[in-house]
This record gives structure tokens, sequence and C-alpha cells, in this order.
């Protein structure tokens, strides 16, 4: 006689839709995925026309260095009154605290987005520390379910924000995978009908159509050109695992200081002296850590890249406490921009200064695992950290490592503050 047993039994499998359940979302994610990435291509191109102008020619006519240190001062002192402007007098005020916004933006209503566009461009021509794609998810967000609403008033209101959200990610990283990973760790947070893949198949189709619409206008390029590394040893898994924590817990140091320098700067209540004063501490961290360590960071990573051993390890060192620092403060004071393309720099900064310190570690391996440590910190997002640490080496061989490094990692950031606050300035766990 069968002994009975009160296991629990598992789950049947969920079944797969039909593919005319799938068919209608081709269409609406097609367009979104192109106009997010037009979006963020147009935004982009802006602010470096602007860039260019602001830190080349203007300097060079009033006879002052172009990154010199009174034309830093100036310079991002100017930039904290100019975004401050936009977020006093522009309907909308830019959107809300960006200190509260993450990689799922809110829907936003039409009237915010003109001043966040305006926000951001000045921003990242002007030289904080911070980088594009918190606010043009935001951007694209409102863009997809105000127009969304009005053009298929049939689908689901909930259809909109994911399919901009992946658009814009796959814009953002030029390849759809980053998206499928951004929205598969959100979907296992929350209840889901059918397959995974069919819950994926909409914001894949937008996320490719973004990148694939960068790809061909923009030609983003994250790969740095290091030299490939070869096949792992034993030396390699032991630095990985001294690499990556060592980054994160520098990277839980700003994530802990981050309510404290928010809170330091809502003192001041308006925006017309919250960002001007950022832009002078802003200003005085980049006397301090050179013109690299200014701006969203990924132009300046690709420049340590290309000398890996062109500065020592206390250089390196300096400019990832810096960067580090000036992404605290720029993301607390009210500028507008996300965390993740600065967070690359500190990073890399930091894994080439492990390089400098023990030239036996591959400058390949110290930069993908202090980017990886970085990451799990700032963002929070275990896929998309083990994805940007992985693309920005373009070494096969080092996935496996890079594996292994995010677990401890991850056990020194998991279940810790965000670097990102509630509306009451509380920190998110």
């Amino acid at each position: 006689m069968a002994q009975e047993t009160d296991a629990p039994q598992a789950p049947p499998t969920a079944p797969t839709a039909p593919a005319r359940a799938l068919l209608p979302f081709i269409l609406p994610a097609v367009v979104v995925g192109v106009v997010a990435s037009l979006v963020y291509i147009g935004v982009s191109t802006a602010a470096e026309q602007l860039q260019h102008v602001l830190w080349g020619p203007l300097p060079d006519a009033l006879g002052v260095g172009r990154y010199s240190v009174l034309w830093m001062f100036v310079m991002l002192t100017a930039t904290g009154l100019a975004v401050g402007l936009v977020v006093w007098k522009v309907p909308g005020h830019a959107g809300p605290d960006p200190a509260t916004l993450g990689l799922n933006a809110p829907a936003l209503p039409p009237v915010v987005l003109p001043g966040l566009v305006l926000a951001t461009g000045l921003m990242l021509a002007g030289g904080p520390s911070l980088g594009p794609e918190n606010p043009i998810i935001a951007v694209n967000v409102g863009l997809a379910v105000w127009l969304g609403a009005r053009l298929v008033p049939r689908a689901p209101g909930s259809l909109w924000p994911v399919l901009a959200e992946s658009a814009t990610i796959g814009a953002l990283f030029g390849t759809p995978v980053a998206a499928a990973l951004v929205i598969s760790e959100a979907l296992a947070g929350r209840p889901m009908r059918g397959r995974l893949w069919d819950n994926l198949f909409a914001p894949l189709t937008a996320g490719a159509c973004g990148a694939v619409t960068t790809i061909l206008l923009f030609r983003p390029a994250f790969d740095l050109g290091l030299p490939p590394m070869g096949h792992p040893n034993a030396k390699d898994v032991l630095a990985a695992l001294v690499i990556a924590p060592a980054s994160a817990l520098l990277g839980m140091c700003a994530v802990h200081a981050f309510p404290l320098v928010h809170a330091a700067f809502r003192r001041l209540r308006h925006p017309m002296l919250m960002l001007p004063a950022g832009g002078v501490v802003l200003g005085a961290l980049g006397a301090l850590g050179g013109h690299l360590t200014l701006f969203k960071g990924l132009t300046e990573v690709a420049e340590l890249a290309r000398h890996p051993d062109g500065w020592s390890a206390g250089q390196f060192a300096g400019m990832a406490v810096v960067k580090l620092a000036a992404l605290l403060v720029a993301a607390s004071c009210g500028f507008r921009g996300g965390r993740i393309f600065p967070a690359v720099f500190v990073g890399t900064a930091l894994g080439l200064s492990a390089h400098a310190l023990v030239p036996a570690v591959h400058p390949a391996l110290g930069v993908a695992t202090g980017v990886l440590g970085m990451l799990l910190a700032i963002t929070r997002q275990g896929w998309v950290s083990l994805f940007t640490a992985a693309v920005l080496v373009a070494s096969p061989a080092i996935i496996a490592v890079l594996c292994i490094a995010s677990l401890p990692a991850w056990l020194l950031v998991t279940g810790r503050p965000q670097m990102q606050l509630g509306e009451d300035g509380t920190p998110i766990r």
C-alpha cells in the first residue's frame, strides 16, 4: 500500500499564449520602440551640440582654458542656475524630485514633459555627473501613456509603461537584451499570467526596435576595447572575489550618505538655491578630480580604457572617489538624471586602480568586476549589473567569473537601503 505524503505538489506549467493573442501587440511595440529611441537620440544630440559649444568655442573666445578650474566653477554653477530656473518656472517643475525616481518611472502628465526634457538637456551639456536614463524613461513613459490612451483606447493601460521602459532601455544600451533582463526582473515580483516569454514578447519587440533605431542613427558603443581576457585561472577568480565586493562596499557608502546629503540640500527649500549650491560643490569636485570626472561618464570611461596604464593606482582611485561624490551631490541637489552611467565610470576607475596596484590583475577583469560591484550597490539590478559589466569588456571567458563575483557582492547589498528615496525622504529597501 502506497504511503500518503503531505508534500506540496508542483504547480502545473502555464500554457503558452496562442499567436493570435500576441500579434496585436507587435505594431504598438514597434511604434513605441522607434519613438522612444528618437526621443533619446534627439535629447542626446542636442545636449552634445550644446556641450561642444559650452566647453569649446565659448571658453576659447573668452580666453579661458576649456577645463580650467575657473571655467568648471562657472559652467557648473551656471548649469545649476539654468536648471533651477527651469524647475522653478516651467510648468510641471520638470517632474518630481529625481531622488525618488528609478528605472520604473511613473506616468507623468504631458505638461511636465517639456520642462523635464529641457532640464535633462541642460544637465547633460553642463557637466553634472548624471546620465540620461531616468528622465528619458520618464519622458517616454509619459508620452506612451498619453498617446496610447488616445490612439489605441482598447489596449490595457498597463501596456504602455512597460513598452516605453523596454524601448528606452534598449535604445540606451543598443541591445534589447538589457530591456528583457530589466523587465524579467520586474516581473519576478508581480503576479504573472502565462509563460515568462509570452509576457516578454511585446517588451522585447519594443526594446529591439528601440535598439535597432539607435544603432542605425546613433551608433552607440559600450565595448571599451580593452585587451580580451584569456582562459581564467584561480588568481583571476580570487581577484574578482576581492574587487567586486570592495567596489560594492564603496558604492554602499554613497548609498548610506544619500539621504543625509539629500536632506542637507532640501533645507535650502528653493530650486534656485539648491541647484546652484550643488553646482558650486560639483565645480569644486571637478577641480579636484579633473575634467574626466565631469559629465555622464561614457566618453570619459573610454578615455580611461584607452590608457589603462596611464595613471597610478592612487590617481585612478582618486577619480573614482571624486566621481562617486559628484554622483551623490548631483543626484541629491535636484539635477534631473540617472545614476547608471556615472556608476560605470566609478567602477571602471576602481578596476583600473586594482590593475595598476597589482599588474597581474587583467584590466578587463578589473573593470568588469569593479563595474559589477558598483552597479549592484547603486542600482540593485542584478541582471543589468552583470550584463553591463560583461558588455564593457567583450570577453566571453569572463562571464563565469562575474557570476561568481556577484555572489558575495550581492550579499553585501541585499536587504539594505537603495540609492532611491521615498516621497517622505526615507530610503527605499
